[in-house]
């Protein structure tokens, strides 16, 4: 009787420990659920027939031939643009990024145009972009209807945030580098990228936020950190005891377990700030149901009065690499969300895949 007891109770603790953890529920303030439009992924691939004369270079270059990916999004007169990274195939280290632009009246298919509209040039920020170019952009609008657009220049060591404006997306105008006036350049030579504005939805735009008379910016690719500007152009950190302030970080065991880095933008709503971001998965202590490396995006609630606050953070990621393409790439693993605009009464969210295309997922529209 005793063993027979003693054998139940062993069989009991097995089928309690090996149970599959139920999935946690959908936080409300969440936007979701959003659904890969399988019928046109991806939407944007590379092409080697685009060439134009690099002002560097001085000679013709195929400056999407390798891959295409990061896109950031707005909805300019009824359509929505892309501005989106492009990688040429010269043989190099670092190849070089620069940034297409692509329009659409769906939201679906683009028309892209066969030169890139953002560069490494001749010019003041040439030091900090050549070789490795201009990275991962986002977008968002100042009041005065001026396009601010964050950047990452990328001199083949070290990542920079940098701004640029425009008042038509064709023409830019390069301000320079975020962190590079701050206490006289402090971390001006600080790994920086990943800007990502805090803006309100007015209609199908999104409008730079100011929160406590400041403008807002979440950026970083390890921590998330935040920087504040009374104009859009100048930016400080948001610092704590004279070093930058980390506002959240990975977490063992999540999907977010080895690195966060934020996404297109963070919304201001009636809830709170909600922030979509960027993360990846760690090799041993990350979440055992994704694959070691896979990058996936999650969400997290942020307090509307203190952007620093966090109030909410989902416990599973909403998108995460399934298909071929977003499986196999330049990197393996990846879906890594940086464009997002209200379009039709829907949430287009735009994302690269394993660093060699352009995708996207539709969601009901909520705030």
């Amino acid at each position: 009787m005793r063993i027979a007891l003693v054998l139940l109770w062993m069989i009991l603790m097995v089928a309690c420990n090996t149970t599959t953890p139920t999935k946690p529920s959908d936080p409300s303030w969440a936007i979701l659920p959003f659904k890969k439009v399988d019928s046109v992924n991806p939407i944007l691939l590379s092409d080697t027939s685009s060439v134009f004369i690099c002002p560097i270079l001085q000679r013709p270059v195929a400056w999407e031939a390798k891959d295409v990916f990061n896109p950031a999004a707005v909805v300019k007169d009824g359509k929505i643009y892309l501005l989106y990274r492009a990688e040429d195939t010269i043989v190099r280290n670092p190849s070089t990024s620069r940034l297409g632009l692509a329009v659409s009246e769906d939201g679906l298919h683009f028309t892209r145009m066969n030169q890139p509209v953002f560069y490494p040039d001749n010019d003041s920020m040439k030091k900090f972009e050549w070789a490795g170019g201009c990275e991962d952009p986002r977008l968002a609008k100042l009041e005065d209807g001026l396009y601010l657009l964050t950047y990452t220049a990328y001199d083949g060591s070290t990542a920079r945030l940098s701004i640029a404006v425009s008042n038509d997306l064709l023409h830019w105008q390069k301000k320079g580098l975020v962190l590079g006036d701050y206490q006289k350049g402090k971390y001006k030579n600080l790994w920086s990228k990943s800007g990502a504005l805090l803006v309100s939805r007015k209609g199908d735009q999104l409008i730079a936020k100011k929160v406590n008379g400041k403008y807002w910016m979440y950026w970083g690719d390890t921590d998330i950190f935040l920087a504040f500007s009374a104009d859009g152009i100048h930016w400080q950190p948001l610092e704590e005891n004279h070093a930058i302030k980390k506002i959240f970080s990975p977490r063992k065991k999540y999907f977010d377990s080895r690195l966060v880095e934020p996404g297109p933008f963070a919304l201001y709503t009636d809830t709170g700030i909600v922030l979509i971001y960027n993360s990846m998965n760690h090799d041993h202590l990350g979440d055992m149901s994704l694959e070691p490396g896979a990058y996936s995006a999650g969400q997290i609630l942020l307090d509307m009065n203190d952007p620093s606050k966090v109030i909410d953070r989902m416990g599973h990621c909403f998108l995460k690499p399934e298909k071929d393409y977003e499986i196999n790439g330049q990197v393996n693993r990846v879906c890594f969300a940086e464009g997002m605009v209200p379009f039709n009464n829907k949430w287009f969210l735009y994302y690269g895949t394993a660093d060699s295309k352009i995708a996207v997922a539709v969601a009901p529209m909520k705030y």
